[in-house]
């Protein structure tokens, strides 16, 4: 079995730290911190109190609540699109960091790590537009056409992260004993 080098693990569990913290506040984002639901809160809960407050007022306080959470998904967007960067040059280094696949298992799942990555590339420019795009002049409709997009791919990326530690784990268990250690020491 191969080792890994050390930028590779590195840049291994840095990415995974983006790709889950960007996940994280996803998630928070549709769940939790969902403007739509705690503006309806706050005004059912202002109005218990006798309180009335205008939809757009109850609105403006629910995205105020949620705003630090989106900060940290904007720093997660640029640890993604900065280490994909940092992959990019590591494979016009020396490259993809795989040895040629002998089986077709394991060249289905190098070609689902290139999908992988050709959507996270994606992500990481459609988020940039969707962030920085209003400063340029972007339609309401484009972007909301780009962020469909982006929220669509980001429930790819969801439905990849079990898969990929499931795949480790039978991994694990076959034919590449020792694979999880190797990517945490080499």
């Amino acid at each position: 079995m191969r080792t890994y080098s050390r930028s590779l693990r590195l840049w291994h569990w840095l990415h995974a730290v983006a790709i889950m913290g960007l996940l994280g506040t996803f998630f928070l984002r549709k769940t939790f911190l969902s403007w739509r639901d705690n503006s309806a809160l706050i005004t059912q809960k202002l109005g218990e109190f006798g309180i009335t407050i205008a939809p757009d007022q109850a609105k403006a306080i629910a995205v105020a609540i949620r705003a630090p959470m989106w900060e940290w998904h904007i720093i997660f967007g640029w640890m993604l699109a900065l280490l994909l960067v940092w992959r990019l040059v590591m494979v016009l280094r020396g490259g993809f960091g795989y040895e040629r696949a002998q089986n077709l298992h394991m060249r289905l799942v190098h070609l689902g790590y290139f999908g992988l990555y050709g959507v996270l590339f994606v992500m990481a420019l459609s988020g940039m537009v969707l962030h920085y795009g209003g400063d340029f002049g972007l339609e309401k409709a484009l972007l909301g056409s780009i962020k469909s997009a982006h929220e669509f791919l980001a429930w790819a990326v969801a439905a990849f992260v079990p898969l990929h530690v499931t795949g480790v784990v039978v991994a694990e268990h076959r034919d590449q004993k020792g694979l999880t250690s190797k990517m945490v020491s080499g």
